[in-house]
């Protein structure tokens, strides 16, 4: 029984949302045959590669591939089920915003539409959520309260209401990246 080598060949260290496409044929003849291939491309333009790369297949006849592996995607999941078209919009999305894009992707599961939306309602970045809570609170409330009551407001449980229930953040490069639930 041959063993099947199951590491990929190495890919280019760019940040580019690239996936690596195997010969199934190949594969399940013990062989390894595939390549890397730029996910932001035109969809057209990755069959055509990916048809290339069977052609190019030691196993005749090869008809059929699998996505065998991703980089550039910051820690998104793409599974091997997944549709060229869906790969290359979220590639093209993680392109665009970078590792925000790849998180808030994760966060929504994979929902590219509502990772679309969750940007129309961003507020910024913070250093972390209570800066963002303590601004808040501020720009609403400060001109209504006189000094001597401003020492008595908990600033972490406004913080923890304003993130249950209005707001959710997501953590790149350490700071707090602020978006409307709703």
């Amino acid at each position: 029984m041959t063993a099947i080598n199951n590491s990929l060949p190495a890919f280019s260290s760019n940040d580019q949302p690239q996936i690596y496409v195997a010969c199934l044929a190949s594969y399940n003849n013990g062989e390894s045959h595939g390549a890397w291939i730029d996910a932001t491309q035109e969809v057209e333009e990755i069959l055509e590669q990916i048809s290339a790369m069977l052609s190019k297949s030691p196993q005749p006849d090869a008809e059929e591939y699998a996505i065998q592996g991703y980089e550039g995607f910051h820690g998104l999941d793409i599974a091997k089920d997944d549709g060229i078209e869906d790969i290359q919009e979220k590639a093209l999305f993680i392109l665009e915003h970078g590792e925000l894009g790849a998180k808030l992707l994760n966060y929504y599961r994979g929902n590219l539409e509502y990772a679309q939306e969750a940007l129309e309602s961003y507020f910024g970045v913070y250093e972390n959520e209570l800066d963002y809570a303590i601004e808040f609170f501020d720009e609403c409330y400060s001109d209504t309260l006189p000094e001597t009551v401003r020492a008595y407001i908990d600033y972490d449980s406004f913080k923890r209401d304003l993130f249950i229930d209005d707001c959710f953040s997501i953590k790149v490069g350490g700071k707090s990246h602020v978006f409307s639930r709703h």
